[in-house]
């Protein structure tokens, strides 16, 4: 039967393996965060409107769209939530295991003008932070991906 089956997998060779693979295969969606730092080390946090008000601080984040670099969603999430142009720099963060979502994290620098101009839709407001006077209410998880440390 294994002989069968590797015989039928070389004749559908090529687009028809991709589209078997595709059906046989778990679907993910993959989010996406920004670890914007400016040139004074200070890092991008945004409210956001639909998260819980306890824990509405937090890193620009998105969703990958179909064909994406993951690198770039964090240039697209930053410029639609705040209008502002990043450089998308090492991947500090992976994670997998979830039933539906992977979630990767990009450290990412400020390019030009460091005003926000918010998206008033998802976000509530964007402020830069040091470090050190991070708002409470910042997502646990992005206080650790600010400061270094591995989140769980």
């Amino acid at each position: 039967m294994k002989r069968i089956i590797a015989r039928l997998w070389r004749i559908i060779r090529g687009p028809m393996q991709w589209r078997v693979l595709w059906l046989a295969h778990s679907k993910f969606m993959v989010g996406v965060t920004g670890v914007v730092r400016d040139d004074d080390g200070r890092v991008l946090l945004l409210r956001h409107r639909m998260w819980p008000p306890e824990r509405q601080w937090g890193l620009p984040t998105g969703y990958a769209v179909k064909g994406e670099e993951f690198a770039q969603t964090v240039v697209r999430e930053v410029r639609e939530e705040t209008g502002l142009e990043v450089k998308p720099g090492a991947l500090v963060h992976l994670k997998s295991g979830y039933k539906l979502r992977v979630e990767i994290a990009y450290e990412a620098q400020l390019v030009g003008d460091a005003t926000p101009r918010i998206d008033s839709f998802e976000i509530l407001e964007a402020k830069w932070f040091l470090v050190d006077s991070l708002p409470e209410e910042l997502q646990d998880s992005h206080r650790q991906l600010i400061t270094g440390s591995t989140p769980e």
